[in-house]
C-alpha cells in the first residue's frame, strides 16, 4: 500500500452496486478496456478469491469486481445514458443484455 493512498476509504463495488460515476472513472481510466495487468487478485473476508479492477477519487478507492456485464457495460458506455441520473444512483446502470449463451461471471 502506497502510504499517498494510506487515508483512503477501500470500497469494494459489485456490477449490482456500480453507479454512474464509478461507470464514468472506469470508462475514463481504461478507455481501451481493462486486461489482465489491470486486475488487482485478492481474497474477501469470506476467503473468496477476487478480482477486480482499481478507481479512485479524491477520498476513495474502488475495486470493482470484474466481471462480463461489467466489460460490456464498459464498451457501450455512453454518458447521455446517465443524465437523468444522480452520480451516485445504483439503480442507473442495468444489467447489459448479454449474448444467448454468454452468462454472467466473475473473471
Amino acid at each position: 500500500m502506497n502510504r499517498k493512498d494510506q487515508h483512503l476509504k477501500r470500497v469494494i463495488v459489485d456490477f449490482k452496486k456500480l453507479t454512474p460515476e464509478i461507470l464514468a472513472l472506469l470508462v475514463e481510466k481504461y478507455p481501451d478496456g481493462y486486461d489482465d495487468a489491470h486486475i488487482i487478485k485478492f481474497k474477501n473476508a469470506k476467503n473468496e478469491s477476487i478480482e477486480a479492477v482499481e478507481v479512485t477519487t479524491e477520498d476513495t478507492k474502488y475495486l470493482v469486481k470484474v466481471s462480463t456485464k461489467l466489460e460490456v457495460t464498459m464498451e457501450n458506455y455512453d454518458e447521455d445514458d446517465y443524465e437523468d441520473f444522480e452520480d451516485d444512483d445504483p439503480d442507473a446502470v442495468q444489467d447489459p443484455e448479454l449474448e444467448p449463451g454468454a452468462e454472467d461471471e466473475d473473471f
